[in-house]
C-alpha cells in the first residue's frame, strides 16, 4: 500500500520552500515587544540558526524547530531527511542534540495511519543516529501533511559557534553541494528518475554532525548550515550579523551533477523566488551569469551542509580532515573580506 501513495501531491513548492520568505518574516516581528534576558544568549536580535539559553557557567542549551511538507514519496525517507535537517541547526552552532519532539500535521481523512507510523519510524531513526532522545511531540489533524522536529542540544556557553563573527581573511567551507531544490520540484512533476535522486537523497540523510565536531576541533570564527534560505541567504546573515561582505566564487561551488540541467530546464522551486525577491538587492554580481546559476544559488536547500567561516591559517587544515572523514566534496567557495556596498558579491 505505500508503494502507492504519492506523497509528494501535497507540496506547494520544492525543497524547504514552504517557509515563509525572508521579507514576510521580517514584517511579521518587526515592532514585537520582544525581551532580552542576560541568560538568553542568542536570540532574534541577531537571527541565528537556533536560540541558546544560559543554564548555568558550563551549560547553555540550544533549541530549534523545523518541519515542512514532504519532498520524497517514501514516508521512512520522508522522515529521517527532514529529521535530519532539524538535527542540523544544533551541529551548526557546535552543540550535541540531546532529545527532540516531533511535530506533525496529518491529514487522516487522506492517508492511512500506516504513513505516518512510517514517517515517525524514518524520524526515530535519525534521532538515534545522532545519540538524541525521542520524548514526545505534538500532532494536528491538517489539510496538507507535514513533520519535522523540535530539537534542543547542549553546549558550553564559552563554546558557541554563530553566524555573526566571521572576520575579514577568513575562508569559507561549504561542505555539501547545492541543488536539493531543484531535485525535489523535479521529483515532484515526475521528471527525475530515482538513480538520479541518489546522491541527492544520500546528502539530505547525513547528519552534519562529523563536520561539527571537526570544525570545533580546529577552531573556527562562524557556521551556518545552508538550508531554506540558499546559499546566497544564509551568506546574507553571517554577512549582516558580522558586519562584513562575503566574497563567493560561483565557480568553486559544488552542484549535485544533473542539478545544471534541472534549473536549464525550468525546475525552480517557489522558495528561488521568495529568496531572490529578498536578497537580490543585497547582492553585486560581479559577471552575468546563466539565469540557471544565479537560481541554484539561491535554491532553497534541505539538509544541506555548513558553510564555516575559518582563519585562513586553518583552512587547509579544516579541508583536510573534513576530506579524511569522508566529507569529500567540502570546498573553499569564497572568502571574508571588509564591509562593502554589498554584503554578498558573487565572483
Amino acid at each position: 500500500m505505500l508503494r502507492n501513495v504519492r506523497l509528494t501531491q501535497t507540496v506547494q513548492s520544492g525543497g524547504c520552500a514552504a517557509k515563509l520568505s525572508p521579507s514576510i518574516l521580517a514584517k511579521a516581528l518587526c515592532g514585537l515587544p520582544l525581551k532580552g534576558h542576560p541568560n538568553l544568549l542568542v536570540g532574534l536580535e541577531k537571527p541565528d540558526d537556533a536560540g541558546i539559553y544560559k543554564l548555568s557557567p558550563d551549560i547553555a542549551i540550544i533549541q530549534t524547530v523545523d518541519f515542512f511538507p514532504p519532498i520524497v514519496d517514501k514516508p521512512f525517507l520522508f522522515g529521517q531527511i527532514a529529521a535530519a535537517n532539524a538535527l542540523s541547526d544544533i551541529y551548526a552552532m557546535g552543540g550535541k542534540p540531546i532529545t527532540a519532539m516531533n511535530v506533525v500535521g496529518f491529514p487522516s481523512q487522506k492517508f492511512p495511519i500506516t504513513i505516518l507510523k512510517e514517517i515517525l519510524k524514518g524520524g526515530i531513526d535519525k534521532v538515534q543516529e545522532a545519540g538524541a532522545v525521542l520524548v514526545g511531540g505534538h500532532t494536528i489533524n491538517d489539510t496538507e501533511l507535514k513533520y519535522g522536529l523540535a530539537v534542543t542540544g547542549i553546549i558550553h556557553p564559552d563554546k558557541i559557534i554563530t553566524n555573526s563573527n566571521a572576520r575579514p581573511g577568513n575562508k569559507l567551507i561549504l561542505t555539501k553541494p547545492i541543488g536539493t531544490g531543484v531535485f525535489t520540484t523535479a521529483l515532484k512533476g515526475g521528471k527525475v528518475s530515482a538513480d538520479k535522486m541518489a546522491s541527492v537523497i544520500k546528502s539530505m540523510l547525513t547528519l552534519n554532525r562529523d563536520a561539527s565536531k571537526i570544525m570545533q576541533k580546529i577552531g573556527v570564527n562562524a557556521c551556518t548550515d545552508i538550508t531554506g534560505f540558499s546559499l546566497i541567504g544564509h551568506s546574507y546573515l553571517m554577512a549582516a550579523n558580522s558586519n562584513v561582505s562575503i566574497v563567493l566564487d560561483h565557480k568553486a561551488v559544488m552542484y549535485f551533477p544533473q542539478a545544471m540541467a534541472l534549473a536549464r530546464a525550468g525546475f525552480t522551486p517557489g522558495g528561488t523566488f521568495n529568496n531572490k525577491n529578498f536578497y537580490l538587492s543585497y547582492v553585486d554580481m560581479k559577471k552575468k551569469l546563466p539565469e540557471e546559476i544565479i537560481n541554484l544559488l539561491f535554491d532553497p536547500q534541505t539538509s544541506g551542509g555548513l558553510l564555516i567561516s575559518v582563519a585562513l591559517d586553518k583552512a587547509q587544515l579544516l579541508l583536510k580532515r573534513l576530506k579524511d572523514k569522508g566529507i569529500k566534496q567540502a570546498t573553499v567557495v569564497g572568502e571574508v573580506i571588509k564591509r562593502s556596498r554589498k554584503l554578498v558579491i558573487i565572483d
